[in-house]
């Protein structure tokens, strides 16, 4: 006699079987519940990713329009920094050849003209137009500095400068007039220190054997 299925029912196994099927149909239901989640996170990242781009193209906007406000700034005072600082050559000038030690009414006019060059760099640096003018031992600038001549020199190392000829200008980091310098020839160095220095008296020398 044989049985209509012959294959043994398992209980157990039919029971893992529903069970699996039940957790596929709880994750199916769970990745829907999810969906709309997922979708709302993609379009926040995409509006993230358009906010940090305009804020980038702004920046850069507010840059080049600085820059662009600069560059109109200094080509309209430019031209009349140029004419105005031959006022300060001659100021300049008038200082360096007036006495020292002026009294009375010499006095006088030194400091005015003192006080008139102090003013004029004042609204010179009020407009962003910076006196250039390199002490001695100061590094050459090719930028900033005219080489007028070099000259072998004991006090300042090679590539150094040792005097201003004419002092020079920049408005907003631009050359306006380069100063024009000396510089210390190649080879320039200074000079080692005298040990008897500080023991020489004028008008006589070191008696090394004293």
């Amino acid at each position: 006699m044989s049985d209509i299925n012959d294959t043994e029912f398992d209980p157990a196994a039919e029971a893992e079987a529903q069970a699996a099927e039940t957790r596929a149909a709880e994750k199916r239901a769970e990745s829907d519940d999810l969906a709309p989640l997922d979708a709302v996170i993609a379009e926040r990242d995409q509006w993230r990713d358009r906010a940090l781009r305009a804020a980038a193209e702004a920046e850069n906007v507010k840059r080049r329009s600085e820059t662009q406000m600069n560059d109109a700034r200094a080509y309209a005072i430019q031209r009349f920094a140029r004419d105005l600082l031959g006022v300060a050559d001659n100021l300049e000038r008038a200082l360096q050849a007036a006495p020292k030690n002026a009294e009375g009414a010499e006095a006088g006019l030194v400091t005015g003209l003192e006080m008139t060059q102090k003013a004029l760099l004042t609204a010179f640096e009020t407009n962003g137009l910076k006196r250039v003018a390199p002490e001695p031992g100061e590094a050459f600038d090719p930028h900033l500095h005219q080489a007028m001549m070099e000259q072998p020199s004991t006090a300042v190392a090679g590539g150094g400068v040792i005097q201003t000829l004419q002092a020079g200008y920049e408005l907003f980091g631009r050359t306006v007039r380069p100063a024009m310098v000396v510089v210390a020839a190649k080879g320039s160095a200074a000079a080692p220190a005298n040990p008897y220095a500080q023991a020489e008296t004028p008008g006589g020398n070191v008696d090394a054997k004293a």
